[in-house]
Protein backbone atom coordinates (compact mmCIF):
# COMPACT_ATOMS: atom_id res chain seq x y z
CA UNK A 1 0.00 0.00 0.00
CA UNK A 2 1.72 3.14 -0.86
CA UNK A 3 2.02 5.70 1.53
CA UNK A 4 0.68 9.69 0.52
CA UNK A 5 3.78 12.15 0.31
CA UNK A 6 1.84 14.43 2.00
CA UNK A 7 -2.35 14.34 2.84
CA UNK A 8 -2.29 18.09 1.77
CA UNK A 9 -0.57 17.00 -2.32
CA UNK A 10 -3.23 17.13 -5.25
CA UNK A 11 -3.48 13.58 -4.85
CA UNK A 12 -5.70 11.79 -2.71
CA UNK A 13 -5.86 8.46 -1.15
CA UNK A 14 -7.48 5.36 -3.44
CA UNK A 15 -10.86 4.97 -1.84
CA UNK A 16 -13.08 1.95 -1.07
CA UNK A 17 -16.91 2.13 0.11
CA UNK A 18 -18.44 -1.35 1.77
CA UNK A 19 -21.62 -0.43 2.01
CA UNK A 20 -23.83 1.43 -1.08
CA UNK A 21 -26.82 2.77 1.00
CA UNK A 22 -28.02 6.57 0.65
CA UNK A 23 -25.08 7.72 2.17
CA UNK A 24 -22.11 5.98 0.46
CA UNK A 25 -23.76 6.91 -2.63
CA UNK A 26 -23.75 9.80 -1.86
CA UNK A 27 -20.44 10.48 -0.36
CA UNK A 28 -18.86 7.79 -3.26
CA UNK A 29 -20.23 10.20 -5.94
CA UNK A 30 -19.19 13.50 -4.50
CA UNK A 31 -15.73 12.47 -4.32
CA UNK A 32 -15.58 10.80 -7.70
CA UNK A 33 -17.33 13.96 -9.11
CA UNK A 34 -13.68 15.87 -7.78
CA UNK A 35 -11.32 13.52 -9.02
CA UNK A 36 -11.20 10.84 -6.16
CA UNK A 37 -10.24 7.64 -7.18
CA UNK A 38 -12.87 5.09 -5.92
CA UNK A 39 -11.69 2.23 -7.04
CA UNK A 40 -14.51 -0.34 -5.15
CA UNK A 41 -17.42 -0.68 -3.80
CA UNK A 42 -18.51 -3.66 -1.36
CA UNK A 43 -22.31 -4.47 -0.62
CA UNK A 44 -24.25 -7.35 0.94
CA UNK A 45 -26.50 -5.72 -2.16
CA UNK A 46 -24.43 -7.10 -5.11
CA UNK A 47 -27.12 -4.93 -7.39
CA UNK A 48 -26.78 -2.12 -4.87
CA UNK A 49 -22.85 -2.39 -5.17
CA UNK A 50 -23.18 -2.89 -9.21
CA UNK A 51 -25.40 0.21 -9.44
CA UNK A 52 -22.95 2.40 -7.74
CA UNK A 53 -19.91 1.82 -9.02
CA UNK A 54 -21.60 2.13 -12.93
CA UNK A 55 -22.52 5.04 -11.53
CA UNK A 56 -18.98 6.21 -10.68
CA UNK A 57 -17.15 5.19 -13.94
CA UNK A 58 -13.40 3.32 -13.10
CA UNK A 59 -14.76 1.64 -10.18
CA UNK A 60 -15.89 -1.94 -9.88
CA UNK A 61 -18.66 -4.07 -7.52
CA UNK A 62 -16.50 -6.41 -5.82
CA UNK A 63 -17.06 -8.96 -3.08
CA UNK A 64 -16.88 -7.11 0.15
CA UNK A 65 -12.81 -8.16 1.63
CA UNK A 66 -11.96 -7.86 -1.82
CA UNK A 67 -13.39 -3.67 -1.93
CA UNK A 68 -11.75 -3.45 1.50
CA UNK A 69 -8.33 -4.91 0.35
CA UNK A 70 -8.64 -2.64 -2.79
CA UNK A 71 -7.67 1.08 -2.04
CA UNK A 72 -5.85 3.11 0.90
CA UNK A 73 -8.96 4.37 2.37
CA UNK A 74 -12.04 2.40 3.00
CA UNK A 75 -15.58 4.00 4.00
CA UNK A 76 -17.81 2.06 6.22
CA UNK A 77 -20.97 3.22 5.26
CA UNK A 78 -22.85 0.28 6.66
CA UNK A 79 -25.67 0.57 9.80
CA UNK A 80 -24.30 1.66 13.47
CA UNK A 81 -25.35 -1.73 14.42
CA UNK A 82 -23.15 -3.24 11.38
CA UNK A 83 -19.94 -1.24 12.08
CA UNK A 84 -17.89 -3.23 14.63
CA UNK A 85 -18.90 -6.65 12.78
CA UNK A 86 -18.09 -5.37 9.80
CA UNK A 87 -14.75 -4.36 11.03
CA UNK A 88 -14.15 -7.56 12.64
CA UNK A 89 -15.08 -9.41 9.80
CA UNK A 90 -12.46 -8.17 7.57
CA UNK A 91 -8.58 -8.41 6.85
CA UNK A 92 -6.71 -4.94 7.39
CA UNK A 93 -3.04 -4.41 5.80
CA UNK A 94 -0.68 -2.14 8.07
CA UNK A 95 -1.49 1.40 7.60
CA UNK A 96 -4.69 1.37 5.77
CA UNK A 97 -7.94 3.57 6.83
CA UNK A 98 -10.66 2.32 7.60
CA UNK A 99 -13.21 5.27 8.53
CA UNK A 100 -16.83 5.00 9.80
CA UNK A 101 -19.46 7.33 8.49
CA UNK A 102 -21.88 6.79 11.69
CA UNK A 103 -22.53 10.10 13.89
CA UNK A 104 -23.53 8.46 17.25
CA UNK A 105 -20.94 5.08 17.25
CA UNK A 106 -17.50 5.89 18.45
CA UNK A 107 -14.47 5.27 16.61
CA UNK A 108 -13.51 2.27 19.15
CA UNK A 109 -16.13 0.54 16.92
CA UNK A 110 -13.41 -0.36 14.43
CA UNK A 111 -10.84 -1.48 17.04
CA UNK A 112 -10.35 -4.64 15.41
CA UNK A 113 -8.93 -2.50 12.44
CA UNK A 114 -7.05 -0.56 14.41
CA UNK A 115 -5.36 -3.97 16.32
CA UNK A 116 -4.35 -4.96 12.26
CA UNK A 117 -2.34 -1.89 12.39
CA UNK A 118 -4.92 0.28 10.73
CA UNK A 119 -5.25 3.92 10.84
CA UNK A 120 -9.37 4.44 12.44
CA UNK A 121 -11.15 7.19 11.90
CA UNK A 122 -15.00 9.15 12.19
CA UNK A 123 -15.98 11.41 9.08
CA UNK A 124 -19.81 12.24 9.78
CA UNK A 125 -21.44 14.62 7.05
CA UNK A 126 -23.82 16.46 8.91
CA UNK A 127 -26.95 16.00 6.31
CA UNK A 128 -30.28 14.61 5.63
CA UNK A 129 -29.65 11.27 2.78
CA UNK A 130 -33.25 10.45 2.67
CA UNK A 131 -33.05 12.02 -1.22
CA UNK A 132 -28.94 11.49 -2.59
CA UNK A 133 -29.61 13.52 -5.24
CA UNK A 134 -30.48 16.73 -3.08
CA UNK A 135 -27.88 15.42 -0.51
CA UNK A 136 -24.95 15.20 -3.19
CA UNK A 137 -26.18 19.33 -3.84
CA UNK A 138 -26.09 19.81 -0.20
CA UNK A 139 -22.68 18.73 0.57
CA UNK A 140 -20.86 21.95 -0.70
CA UNK A 141 -21.24 24.09 2.89
CA UNK A 142 -21.79 21.16 5.00
CA UNK A 143 -20.25 20.47 8.09
CA UNK A 144 -18.70 16.98 8.84
CA UNK A 145 -17.22 15.53 11.83
CA UNK A 146 -14.24 14.28 11.68
CA UNK A 147 -12.44 12.36 14.27
CA UNK A 148 -9.01 11.28 13.72
CA UNK A 149 -5.57 11.38 14.45
CA UNK A 150 -1.89 11.90 12.51
CA UNK A 151 -1.98 11.54 8.71
CA UNK A 152 -5.83 10.18 8.81
CA UNK A 153 -6.70 13.53 10.21
CA UNK A 154 -4.78 15.49 7.53
CA UNK A 155 -6.19 13.24 4.68
CA UNK A 156 -10.25 13.27 6.15
CA UNK A 157 -9.73 17.33 6.48
CA UNK A 158 -8.19 17.40 3.05
CA UNK A 159 -11.21 15.45 1.45
CA UNK A 160 -14.10 17.62 3.45
CA UNK A 161 -12.09 20.65 1.80
CA UNK A 162 -12.37 18.92 -1.52
CA UNK A 163 -15.75 18.60 -1.12
CA UNK A 164 -16.30 22.03 0.37
CA UNK A 165 -17.30 20.91 3.85
CA UNK A 166 -16.84 22.67 6.74
CA UNK A 167 -14.91 20.46 9.41
CA UNK A 168 -15.82 19.70 12.61
CA UNK A 169 -13.50 18.09 15.22
CA UNK A 170 -14.86 15.73 17.57
CA UNK A 171 -13.31 14.32 21.01
CA UNK A 172 -13.71 10.96 21.86
CA UNK A 173 -16.58 9.79 23.57
CA UNK A 174 -19.05 12.66 22.52
CA UNK A 175 -20.74 10.96 19.43
CA UNK A 176 -23.62 10.28 20.68
CA UNK A 177 -24.07 13.86 22.58
CA UNK A 178 -23.24 15.47 19.25
CA UNK A 179 -25.53 13.35 17.30
CA UNK A 180 -28.38 13.73 19.51
CA UNK A 181 -27.84 17.25 19.60
CA UNK A 182 -27.90 17.47 15.76
CA UNK A 183 -31.16 15.42 15.92
CA UNK A 184 -32.78 18.57 17.01
CA UNK A 185 -31.99 20.89 13.84
CA UNK A 186 -33.35 17.66 11.84
CA UNK A 187 -35.98 15.22 12.54
CA UNK A 188 -37.00 16.80 15.64
CA UNK A 189 -38.44 19.98 13.55
CA UNK A 190 -40.82 17.66 12.08
CA UNK A 191 -42.02 16.89 15.22
CA UNK A 192 -42.37 20.37 15.76
CA UNK A 193 -44.38 21.12 12.79
CA UNK A 194 -46.21 17.59 13.29
CA UNK A 195 -47.44 19.68 16.61
CA UNK A 196 -48.62 22.24 14.79
CA UNK A 197 -50.65 20.37 12.45
CA UNK A 198 -52.18 18.44 15.00
CA UNK A 199 -53.45 21.43 16.81
CA UNK A 200 -54.77 23.30 13.58
CA UNK A 201 -56.62 19.47 12.62
CA UNK A 202 -58.36 19.94 16.32
CA UNK A 203 -59.99 23.20 15.46
CA UNK A 204 -61.10 21.84 11.74
CA UNK A 205 -58.04 23.08 9.44
CA UNK A 206 -56.90 21.35 6.89
CA UNK A 207 -53.58 18.91 8.36
CA UNK A 208 -51.58 19.17 4.54
CA UNK A 209 -52.92 22.90 5.00
CA UNK A 210 -51.03 23.26 7.80
CA UNK A 211 -48.04 22.17 6.26
CA UNK A 212 -48.39 24.53 3.23
CA UNK A 213 -48.80 27.09 5.29
CA UNK A 214 -45.78 26.46 7.98
CA UNK A 215 -43.24 25.79 5.97
CA UNK A 216 -42.28 29.43 4.43
CA UNK A 217 -42.43 30.38 8.22
CA UNK A 218 -39.80 27.57 9.11
CA UNK A 219 -37.98 28.68 6.57
CA UNK A 220 -38.21 32.22 7.21
CA UNK A 221 -36.78 31.72 10.70
CA UNK A 222 -34.01 29.88 9.56
CA UNK A 223 -32.70 32.44 7.12
CA UNK A 224 -32.66 34.48 10.00
CA UNK A 225 -31.41 32.64 12.19
CA UNK A 226 -28.49 31.87 9.93
CA UNK A 227 -28.43 35.61 9.03
CA UNK A 228 -28.99 37.03 13.00
CA UNK A 229 -27.99 34.10 15.18
CA UNK A 230 -30.22 32.50 17.44
CA UNK A 231 -31.12 35.30 20.29
CA UNK A 232 -31.70 38.37 17.77
CA UNK A 233 -33.80 36.04 14.95
CA UNK A 234 -36.40 35.50 17.99
CA UNK A 235 -39.48 36.65 16.82
CA UNK A 236 -43.29 36.35 18.68
CA UNK A 237 -44.90 37.05 21.83
CA UNK A 238 -41.78 35.65 23.71
CA UNK A 239 -39.56 38.04 22.35
CA UNK A 240 -41.91 40.95 22.86
CA UNK A 241 -42.47 40.02 26.79
CA UNK A 242 -46.35 39.89 25.54
CA UNK A 243 -47.67 38.01 28.50
CA UNK A 244 -51.39 38.32 27.55
CA UNK A 245 -50.93 36.34 24.18
CA UNK A 246 -49.13 33.64 25.98
CA UNK A 247 -51.55 33.84 28.43
CA UNK A 248 -54.49 32.60 25.62
CA UNK A 249 -51.82 30.33 23.94
CA UNK A 250 -51.44 28.20 27.13
CA UNK A 251 -55.41 28.16 27.54
CA UNK A 252 -55.79 27.04 24.33
CA UNK A 253 -53.17 24.56 24.28
CA UNK A 254 -54.55 23.28 27.60
CA UNK A 255 -58.18 23.06 26.61
CA UNK A 256 -56.25 20.50 23.78
CA UNK A 257 -55.07 18.16 26.41
CA UNK A 258 -51.74 18.43 28.87
CA UNK A 259 -49.36 17.09 26.53
CA UNK A 260 -49.83 20.16 24.22
CA UNK A 261 -49.46 22.36 26.99
CA UNK A 262 -46.75 20.95 27.77
CA UNK A 263 -44.84 20.72 24.83
CA UNK A 264 -45.99 24.67 24.38
CA UNK A 265 -44.06 25.62 27.85
CA UNK A 266 -41.23 23.61 27.45
CA UNK A 267 -40.17 25.14 24.31
CA UNK A 268 -41.40 28.34 25.73
CA UNK A 269 -38.98 28.32 28.27
CA UNK A 270 -36.04 27.44 25.93
CA UNK A 271 -37.50 31.17 24.47
CA UNK A 272 -37.14 32.64 26.83
CA UNK A 273 -33.41 31.65 27.82
CA UNK A 274 -33.07 33.33 24.04
CA UNK A 275 -35.57 36.47 25.12
CA UNK A 276 -32.87 36.94 27.92
CA UNK A 277 -30.04 36.63 25.70
CA UNK A 278 -31.09 39.02 23.21
CA UNK A 279 -31.34 42.11 26.12
CA UNK A 280 -34.66 43.23 24.83
CA UNK A 281 -36.46 42.43 27.73
CA UNK A 282 -36.05 44.03 31.24
CA UNK A 283 -35.80 41.32 33.79
CA UNK A 284 -39.27 41.90 35.35
CA UNK A 285 -40.77 40.83 32.38
CA UNK A 286 -38.79 37.88 32.17
CA UNK A 287 -39.96 37.07 35.59
CA UNK A 288 -43.58 37.29 34.83
CA UNK A 289 -43.71 34.97 31.50
CA UNK A 290 -41.51 32.45 33.81
CA UNK A 291 -44.46 32.91 36.58
CA UNK A 292 -46.90 32.41 33.83
CA UNK A 293 -44.96 29.33 31.84
CA UNK A 294 -44.84 27.61 35.30
CA UNK A 295 -48.81 28.13 36.06
CA UNK A 296 -50.73 25.20 36.17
Amino acid sequence: MNELASPLAVSFPSVAFIGAGRLGRTLARGLAAKGVAVRAVGSRSASAAHTLATELGGCTALPIQEAAAAAELVFLTVPDDAIAPSAAALRWLPGQRVVHCSGATEVAALAAAQEQGALVGGFHPLQIFSDPERALALLPGSTVAIEAEGVLADELHALAALLGMQPLALRPGTRAAYHGAASFAASFLLSMLDEAAQVWAAIGLPRDQALRSLLPLARGTLDAAEAKGLAQALAGPISRGDVGVVARHLQAFDALGESHGQFYRELSRRQLTLAAESGRLDAAVLARVAALLESA
